[in-house]
């Protein structure tokens, strides 16, 4: 049994681990002064400011682009083709290292201490955009910010499920989703009332401005959160867990129970480093990583990211009108919206494992859908060159809605509470950065390819292709992922751990 009052960088004591006494545990309890109490939802609020920016900066340069392409006179930057995808495709790359290395720095120095830091890099991509003189500087500027929303997506899903309760883990975690597809609507529409009320050139750094508010925001309100105390469990920093443990919990929860688990984990784990590639030697960690990334990538591989870029070119090919098309964005974003908050209260109702595999099947359907009303509806009339009816438009736009309800509503909360979950206290921070880090290269991956695949295919094809993509991942999710929605985080690393011994 550790010492009360041990430091980062203590070593436990050898041997098999021995459950604490209550003598112990309260000797960690009456150290400090009293601690205020703090909100569930105060803290979500916050940290979740951190997927709000995520949204954000994801969708806002939709609406920049065309601003963009003016020449340098007429207030733009000249984008050609290559450069607006350089523009467009350099946060993607930018998002994928920042998850890698955002969850390494998460697991070294917290959680809470890299989303202040990610605040500034917010602020500071933001600002770098919104001042871009060239096409270089808007470059690296969006690598910056892809560097915020990569880290982003790694740490604030960790921060929310390592400081929750187990009975409110889940619908915690999911409003982090909510607040991600709210910033993309917010993006949206933003976009649109800039673009309709502030009639000057410089109207699109105005848009790439606005994400530096809820970026200081985020900066100010994080000054007020509580590291979390699995973050402090795992440096046997047990006397500070107890105290956050104590300021988040309900004046009649076990927290001297909870604790007890952490330090036997932690004791068990026998951390005095940050995980790494090292740890992918022990087998049930292997295997838990390997779900973990296929969770990840197999959310990429639903197609979701082809409707929130693409969907006016979609709706283009039925025949739809542009102005209407672009409509049909503001649709995508306000359903996101509305399914997220369902998926909120469906997560914290019905097992996660169950609720993915229903997504999966309605996102299924609905790919199968549109692939038929391309095949029987719209390429016939392409064909014969006539102009499909705009009821067959109306089809897909309905079908694609349809697809949104089940990735938001389950496929996409559901994935990133598990991620937030799955991996052990040793190597949550580098487990949850590995995965999303290959979920970003798997999104730029699509996002590149989609309008190959639909210029040569056609909808029939493409469609056909992640209906068919999807059923191999109904299928993986049915026979590899496991269940976590009834057990503490400690809980799940000893069942997992003895489950493969």
């Amino acid at each position: 049994m550790t010492a009360v009052g041990d430091h980062v960088g203590a070593t436990p004591t050898a041997g098999p681990p021995t459950p604490a006494t209550s003598a112990e545990l309260d000797a960690y309890f009456d150290q400090g002064p009293p601690v205020k109490r703090r909100s569930m939802g105060a803290i979500a609020m916050v940290a979740t400011l951190g997927g709000l920016l995520f949204g954000y900066d994801t969708g806002v340069i939709a609406g920049a682009l065309p601003f963009m392409t003016d020449s340098a006179a007429g207030g733009g930057l000249g984008l050609t083709p290559v450069t607006e995808g350089l523009v467009t495709s350099s946060l993607l790359f930018g998002a994928a290292f920042g998850a890698l290395y955002g969850g390494r720095l998460s697991d070294r120095y917290g959680r809470r201490h890299n989303i202040l830091m990610l605040a500034v890099i917010f602020f500071v991509g933001a600002i770098g955009a919104a001042l871009a003189p060239n096409v270089a500087v808007m470059i690296v500027a969006r690598i910056v910010l892809g560097l915020a929303v990569g880290g982003a997506s790694a740490t604030v899903p960790v921060y929310l499920a390592e400081i929750a309760p187990k009975e409110l883990r889940g619908r915690l975690v999911a409003v982090d989703q909510l607040m991600i597809c709210t910033g993309q609507l917010l993006a949206y529409s933003v976009n649109a009332v800039l673009a309709n009320v502030w009639d000057g050139h410089s109207t699109w750094r105005w848009m790439l401005f606005a994400c530096s508010i809820p970026a200081i925001a985020l900066w100010i309100g994080m000054h007020r959160m509580p590291e979390t105390a699995r973050w402090f469990a795992g440096r046997f920093r047990f006397a500070e867990a107890a105290q956050v443990l104590t300021s988040t919990r309900r004046p009649d929860y076990d927290v001297k129970g909870e604790l007890g688990e952490m330090l036997t984990v932690a004791q068990e784990s026998a951390i005095t480093r940050e995980g790494g590639w090292a740890d992918l030697r022990t087998p049930w960690i292997k295997r838990l990583v390997l779900i973990g990334v296929g969770i990840a990538v197999l959310q990429q591989l639903t197609g979701v990211n082809t409707l929130m870029y693409y969907a006016p070119t979609i709706l283009t090919e039925t025949g739809l009108g542009t102005n209407t098309a672009l409509t049909a964005t503001i649709a995508n974003g306000v359903v996101s919206v509305l399914a997220s908050a369902v998926g909120l209260w469906l997560v914290g109702r019905f097992r996660r494992r169950q609720l993915l595999l229903v997504g999966q099947v309605g996102i299924i359907a609905s790919l199968t859908a549109i692939t038929l009303t391309f095949g029987l509806l719209i390429q016939p009339s392409l064909a014969a060159g006539t102009t499909p009816a705009v009821s067959s438009s109306y089809t897909v736009l309905a079908f694609m809605l349809c697809f949104l309800v089940f990735q938001q509503g389950a496929v996409s909360p559901v994935t990133w509470v598990m991620l937030s979950e799955i991996f052990p206290m040793t190597m949550r921070g580098f487990g949850m950065g590995l995965a999303v880090f290959l979920m970003w290269i798997a999104n730029a991956i699509i996002s590149f390819s989609f309008p190959v695949l639909i210029s040569t295919f056609g909808g029939t094809g493409t469609f056909g292709v992640f209906a068919c993509i999807n059923v191999g991942t109904a299928l993986f999710t049915w026979k590899l992922v496991p269940e976590t929605a009834h057990l503490t985080l400690e809980e799940l690393e000893e069942e997992f751990r003895h489950a493969s011994a």
